[in-house]
């Protein structure tokens, strides 16, 4: 017998067998517990989704006969002007979004040592994010609006009202504006996945990065960002798949005019308002 053949022979000696019978009430619980969710993704998002994409093929309203179109509806998506200058109003957001992760990261590094009043500024940073978008929108039409809120404090500090900008009708700025709405109220919830994450850092390191003379950036640069980096990457994920989706804010501060329909705000209008299910599902 060669060794070549010896080591087959002897393989299946060395490989431990497990010879415990399966514990079938465990897998039955685990099969039990996975089922509900599992069952909730599937009729409340998967076959939804699946609906949408054959309604995508259709001509058709809500109630009433459908007519079968192709690709004419996704044809249209990229051929008509209102659909690609929403497409496009996603970069303010993403660019928001860049900026908010920029300002949470800062923050929370100041925010996860020990601060005079480190709780107090966590609580009124994460505040914002506990209330319900509509009630938001509402805040910021008010803020926004002619006269109101931003125009009263900027003219407490010396700007004459005829010089300040229509902030939600001037196409220059109202996006803006909007985005500012947008950072206002989610940079709280960044601010708090990243404290958690630098505070999850092990100390050890900051003080052998002080013996060894490094100095609070050199230890933000070498310590705290490859420590968060999961957290970062999971944070701009988060902040660019929203800047995709904005809805609440447009909707309910402009309801989409002057060049503020953000692309789910032209989808509500395209379904519910002119009743083209199909384009809007495209």
């Amino acid at each position: 017998m060669t060794a070549a053949t010896k080591g087959v022979v002897d393989l299946p000696e060395t490989i431990p067998v497990n010879r415990q019978p399966r514990n079938w009430r465990k897998a039955g619980i685990i099969v039990a517990f996975c089922a509900i969710p599992v069952t909730i993704l599937v009729v409340f998002t998967y076959f939804p989704f699946a609906s949408m994409v054959g309604y995508s093929f259709f001509r058709m309203k809500y109630i009433g006969p459908r007519e079968w179109v192709g690709l004419q509806n996704y044809i249209d998506v990229f051929s008509r002007p209102d659909t690609l200058s929403s497409l496009k109003l996603s970069l303010y957001y993403m660019v928001g979004a860049i900026l908010q992760v920029v300002v949470a990261l800062y923050l929370s590094t100041v925010l996860a040592f020990k601060v005079r009043g480190g709780n107090v500024f966590k609580a009124i940073y994460f505040f914002p994010y506990l209330i319900n978008g509509i009630a938001v929108g509402f805040i910021f039409k008010f803020f926004f609006t002619r006269g109101f809120v931003l125009d009263t404090v900027l003219q407490w500090c010396g700007f004459q009202l005829n010089q300040l900008p229509y902030w939600l009708r001037d196409q220059a700025i109202n996006n803006w504006s909007l985005v500012g709405a947008s950072i206002w109220r989610y940079l709280g919830q960044t601010v708090i996945l990243f404290i958690g994450s630098i505070m999850s850092i092990d100390q050890s390191l900051y003080e052998a990065a002080e013996i060894d003379g490094a100095n609070k950036f050199q230890q933000f640069l070498h310590i705290i960002l490859p420590g968060i980096k999961t957290i970062l990457v999971l944070n701009i994920i988060l902040s660019i798949t929203g800047s995709l989706s904005a809805f609440e804010g447009p909707y309910v501060i402009t309801s989409g005019a002057n060049g503020t329909a953000t692309l789910f705000v032209l989808m509500d209008r395209l379904a519910h308002v002119n009743q083209k299910v199909g384009l809007a599902s495209a």
